[in-house]
């Protein structure tokens, strides 16, 4: 699975833009605030349906502008598919894959698998367990349909069961409804805890390694799954909850307060590891989730990395460099310093200024130079 090409319109400060991508590494640099970072959210939303920064479809078009268009174009087992967004300020958007509309922005969803990594992910592990619990559920909704379904479900009936519980203090008469919203969340929860509890089975038999070298073979992680309630007790658990539930008007018991911890010789180092150890086990988390989608989905994602070597010191940045191997994959930055000093392969170079491509270049891999 490789990005042929990407053609945006109105889209952020971008009016029109096509860019034709290397199967292998392509750097987007410049300075700050000139539109790198956009090219990546609109390659990250044609694979997932959503900004990587959460923005809102009106955030995303141009703020002249009424609505936007993104086009990409994937190859695929040989083949190419057409893959066209249309965002709109005061609509939800539509998706189309060669020419045909889709009724769900789910049927998208693993026809592109892709891996980003920002500076903001190093802090995904002490961060809070909502955005632990958003690495997981986007990895496993681009690898599984089934969890995606179940997912969608579960939040939908997350939020019906919050407004009955907000209207019963007006109509105490509605809770004898309670019950039936609570058999389905346990149905729709109870698959999601499952798979969650094989997800992260599926990551420890690749991330102790990763991390083991990361760390130059001085520690070893372990990721620990911390379900908010288990499957054999999710039932009683959210009948003994019940009256907390009608208090706070919210529910207070599923996977939706689920946590994921990291831990080196059994200390948690969320709570009290270094900032280094942190760092660390981020990018080996995102180093395994790329080992991931190989092993699952039988190929190779496309990585999306925002500046995010900047961040890192030249042995993990080496360490990350060296790992991207057949990897399409499609760098910001700010200089090319780091590639060229590390005599790094590069396939093509674009220059972004201002919304704009200034320049785009091969690059000749032995000699660290941009002819």
């Amino acid at each position: 699975m490789i990005i042929k090409s990407l053609e945006l319109a109105d889209f952020r400060n971008y009016d029109s833009l096509h860019i034709d991508f290397s199967k292998g590494t392509n750097i987007l640099y410049g300075d700050n605030a000139q539109g790198k970072t956009n090219i990546l959210e609109a390659i990250y939303l044609s694979a997932t349906t959503k900004s990587h920064k959460g923005s809102k479809d009106r955030d995303i078009v141009n703020f002249k502008k009424e609505e936007s268009h993104i086009r990409t174009i994937l190859e695929k087992d040989g083949m190419d598919i057409r893959v066209d967004m249309h965002l709109r300020k005061n609509k939800t958007k539509g998706i189309a894959i060669d020419g045909q509309k889709i009724k769900k922005a789910a049927e998208l969803l693993g026809l592109l698998n892709v891996v980003f990594f920002s500076p903001e992910d190093l802090s995904i592990i002490k961060n809070g367990p909502a955005e632990r619990r958003r690495f997981v559920d986007m990895e496993l909704c681009q690898l599984d349909q089934f969890y995606l379904y179940n997912l969608n479900h579960y939040n939908k009936i997350v939020n019906q069961r919050n407004k009955l519980l907000k209207d019963m203090y007006f109509n105490p008469s509605l809770k004898e409804t309670l019950n039936i919203w609570d058999s389905q969340l346990v149905s729709f929860g109870s698959k999601i805890i499952e798979r969650r509890k094989l997800f992260v089975e599926q990551l420890n038999d690749i991330i102790y390694d990763i991390h083991k070298k990361l760390s130059g073979e001085r520690e070893e992680l372990k990721v620990k799954y911390e379900p908010d309630v288990t499957i054999e007790d999710y039932e009683k658990s959210l009948a003994v909850c019940q009256e907390r539930d009608v208090k706070l008007k919210q529910t207070t018991v599923g996977p939706h307060r689920d946590d994921f911890s990291f831990l080196i010789k059994d200390i948690d180092i969320r709570k009290f590891g270094s900032q280094g150890q942190q760092r660390t086990a981020a990018l080996s988390l995102k180093l395994s989730e790329i080992e991931l989608v190989k092993k699952i989905a039988n190929e190779n994602p496309v990585l999306l990395l925002d500046d995010v070597l900047s961040e890192l010191d030249s042995h993990r940045q080496n360490y990350l460099l060296s790992t991207i191997g057949e990897i399409q994959t499609i760098i910001t930055c700010t200089g090319l310093d780091e590639f060229v000093n590390n005599r790094f392969e590069i396939d093509k170079v674009f220059q972004i200024e201002n919304g704009k491509i200034v320049n785009n270049s091969e690059g000749e891999t032995e000699k660290g130079v941009l002819l």
